[in-house]
């Protein structure tokens, strides 16, 4: 297995994500991208289902901010796309036209490209057998490319242009978030499967060089906030993904070979408010929505915890959110 970094200072100096890009000021998809290629090294090959890291790093002007090979995917094609990539090499070395060696395949997908449009063909790639193919799912938790639209994978209560907080419906978007990695974890013989956000930094990159060390098709959900759809102060990022942790808004664990754990247990958790404070999308909730995003968000704990003694995956079960609450919702 590729050497896991111990230290900051042994991160690799040199960036594969280089200056060139226009991401928004305190951009989470963006630094997460920083940290995946520093984490992979070199001999990769990242490809890019159409969200925010398309339409910001490669769609205009010519340029580029890749330092390695990259192409562009259609939204709902990062599976086909990440596969049909890591075949091609395959065939290409096994028939002598490239030499023998060990090439990462990586595919960087938004909520759509993972979470909703391509959950299909990424639930196909997960089924194969290509060594390096890893992809990974930056959870800015909306369509931050067209106008932070909702996506599953927006939480409970969140205002979007799609789920707006007004007159007519005060709570904003009605759905519970979606756990994709979860979904990845429940394919047959996974090798690797793990959730982590912006801090701590080596979380998030060894999890990267244990996902390509793994053996088989491998996948990361990867929480990075973004400032224009979650209304925060840009140089808040990474604070911001740390409150997600010590609030257990998010949770980091990893699955491999079977055996799961977590990789941040919080000393002593802070209210949930705190981290729905900051953010402008939670703004027009009430002290009833928020206690009640508390009760499902420790309801929901304790099934990690659970899971984290026993070392396996039990499904987690939150009830639905109290009508008492629903009902603040005008008819």
């Amino acid at each position: 297995m590729t050497a896991l970094i111990k230290s900051i200072r042994e991160v690799p100096s040199i960036d594969y994500y280089t200056a060139g890009r226009r991401t928004c000021a305190g951009c989470g998809p963006a630094i997460g991208y920083r940290l995946l290629s520093k984490a992979a090294g070199p001999n990769t090959v990242f490809l890019g289902p159409t969200s925010c890291m398309y339409v910001a790093n490669g769609h205009q002007f010519l340029t580029s901010p890749y330092a390695v090979p990259w192409y562009h995917t259609q939204l709902g094609g990062g599976g086909a796309a990440g596969t049909g990539t890591a075949a091609a090499l395959r065939a290409l070395m096994s028939k002598g036209k490239r030499k023998v060696e060990e090439v990462n395949v990586i595919v960087y997908g938004g909520d759509g490209g993972f979470a909703d449009i391509g959950f299909a063909g990424l639930s196909m790639a997960m089924g194969y057998d290509y060594k390096r193919l890893l992809f990974v799912l930056n959870d800015n938790e909306a369509y931050a490319n067209t106008g932070i639209q909702a996506s599953s994978a927006t939480p409970w209560g969140a205002t979007t242009t799609f789920t707006p907080s007004g007159k007519v419906n005060q709570l904003g978007n009605l759905r519970m978030k979606k756990n994709v990695a979860l979904t990845m974890a429940a394919h047959p013989g996974v090798k690797y499967v793990a959730t982590a956000t912006l801090f701590p930094p080596l979380d998030f990159m060894n999890k990267v060089r244990k996902a390509l060390s793994s053996g088989g098709p491998s996948f990361i959900e990867l929480l990075t906030p973004c400032p224009k759809g979650w209304f925060f102060d840009p140089k808040d990022t990474v604070d911001l993904a740390k409150l997600a942790l010590e609030t257990h808004a998010w949770v980091s664990w990893e699955y491999a070979e079977g055996r799961f754990s977590l990789s941040y247990r919080p000393r002593k958790p802070i209210p949930v408010s705190q981290y729905l404070g900051t953010q402008g999308r939670f703004a027009h909730l009430n002290e009833t929505e928020i206690a009640e995003i508390q009760r499902m968000t420790d309801e929901e704990w304790g099934y990690w915890d659970k899971m984290d003694k026993l070392g396996q995956i039990v499904l987690p079960w939150v009830s639905s959110p109290n009508p008492a609450v629903t009902s603040l919702i005008s008819p």
